[in-house]
């Protein structure tokens, strides 16, 4: 009801042709590009902070990435870091015709490795998306405290996982046990983080807002 009604309508047009490209190339994976109204509200939330310098772990073919460089303002930054170069290249000649390719900065690297030298080199970010691999989220968001800025925020998508993190591990398939596992513990760490306010909202798969305090 939600996409019909105020997700797909609302769908920039050339976010609507990566989704549907991605769906072609990729088949059933194209479930892990971020749903239409989880874009919305990484939009909205982009434009309210007023955020200008914003980090993205894990990119995929880029729905998210485009959405967020659609969002900011003509001199905001993105670094994007994700393994796969191959994905993103789907998502680029639709970035470049939207006409926001200069706002991005491609890293491609392992996640870790990434944002350590991020660390190193002393960067700061406004906001920060991480939806890359699931069993890291605790390491990604020990690292991601050390480059967003006191008062931004880091987004972690997926801590629902398809719904499994709140059932018996015999129902889970087994497939799926092992970030829903890493997932489960990741929740109770971030619940008792006195180091952010958090917000998880059952919107997409699952998106844990940290607002960091100290």
């Amino acid at each position: 009801y939600t996409l019909e009604t105020s997700a797909y309508p609302r769908e920039h047009e050339l976010l609507k042709e990566l989704r549907k490209a991605t769906v072609q190339k990729y088949g059933n994976l194209s479930e892990m590009e971020v749903p239409v109204d989880e874009g919305h509200l990484l939009s909205m939330l982009l434009k309210i902070m007023n955020a200008k310098n914003t980090l993205e772990l894990g990119v995929f073919t880029g729905y998210s990435l485009l959405t967020t460089a659609l969002a900011l303002p003509e001199d905001g930054r993105i670094t994007a870091i994700d393994i796969d170069k191959e994905a993103y290249e789907v998502g680029l000649e639709f970035i470049k015709k939207a006409d926001v390719d200069h706002k991005i900065n491609f890293i491609h690297s392992d996640g870790i490795k990434a944002l350590d030298q991020l660390v190193n080199d002393k960067q700061e970010f406004d906001f920060a998306f991480a939806d890359a691999d699931k069993s890291n989220y605790v390491n990604f968001h020990e690292r991601l405290l050390k480059l967003v800025k006191v008062e931004g925020i880091i987004a972690f998508d997926n801590t629902l996982w398809f719904g499994f993190v709140a059932e018996d591990e015999e129902e889970v398939p087994e497939h799926m046990r092992e970030y829903r596992d890493a997932l489960i513990e990741f929740n109770k760490k971030l619940a008792l983080d006195p180091r952010v306010e958090i917000s998880q909202i059952s919107i997409g798969d699952g998106v844990t807002l940290c607002r960091r305090l100290v």
